[in-house]
């Protein structure tokens, strides 16, 4: 398997991602034994100790269970309840996922985003900073850093901070209009910040996605930057 060695991302890391996405897609059936450490050694050319890596990824999440002198068995497929739907319209963007909760790591004032991530708008002058951990049934999805034009905060409540979207924070608003809003989505890896807040591996596969929004007089009032664990993201599109 040469895409493997190709990929900055390490090969157990790698290894686990194409297993669990053998259970999720039925490949590896609930109750069934996986093929072997040697046999898997054998399909993907990686180290048998790199695969018991991968393996145990899995059996940490308790995906799979390893019985002594039996073989290693699925035990369930990924928690369906946990799947992201990343939202491609702006009315999806406004809407709070079921179940979710933020919690609120910093809140600091006077702070821009260390670059805009659109060519859109002009920046404000100053801006709030807040950097959010959202979760659901206990499991961190995504870190984000929201920062916000500081001209509008004293109308947005500490309710507000720990309940709704970052889009949803600004468009609320009454007298703001958005007309203009961006969202670019990229795949990459957790760095140590971000493995550590939504318990990942060091250089795990992530969704990096940026949101910029601009009003009617065309200050960027909104930039939101976030990592979701990429095993929890879905990209639905409709084509017709």
């Amino acid at each position: 398997m040469d895409s493997l060695s190709q990929s900055p991302i390490p090969r157990y890391i790698q290894l686990a991602t194409m297993f669990r996405r053998r259970i999720e897609t039925g490949q590896w059936k609930v109750g069934e034994q996986i093929p072997t450490v040697d046999a898997l050694a054998a399909e993907t050319g990686v180290a048998r100790a790199t695969l018991r890596q991968a393996l145990g990824m899995l059996e940490k999440e308790e995906m799979i269970e390893r019985l002594r002198a039996k073989g290693t068995f699925v035990r369930r497929r990924p928690r369906d309840q946990m799947w992201l739907t990343m939202e491609t319209n702006f009315a999806g963007l406004l809407r709070a996922r079921e179940g979710a909760t933020i919690a609120i790591l910093a809140d600091r004032s006077g702070e821009s985003p260390v670059n805009f991530p659109h060519s859109i708008g002009t920046p404000a002058a100053r801006y709030r900073h807040l950097r959010r951990l959202h979760s659901r049934d206990g499991q961190a999805f995504l870190l984000a850093d929201v920062f916000v034009d500081e001209r509008l905060m004293d109308r947005i409540t500490e309710e507000d901070i720990r309940a709704k979207t970052a889009l949803k924070l600004v468009a609320d608003l009454p007298g703001v209009e958005i007309t203009d809003a961006q969202q670019t989505l990229t795949i990459g890896s957790a760095d140590i910040e971000a493995a550590e807040h939504l318990r990942l591996p060091l250089n795990a596969p992530v969704a990096l996605v940026q949101r910029t929004a601009v009003d009617r007089e065309g200050f960027i009032i909104l930039v939101a930057d976030g990592i979701y664990r990429g095993d929890l993201v879905r990209l639905d599109m409709k084509l017709r």
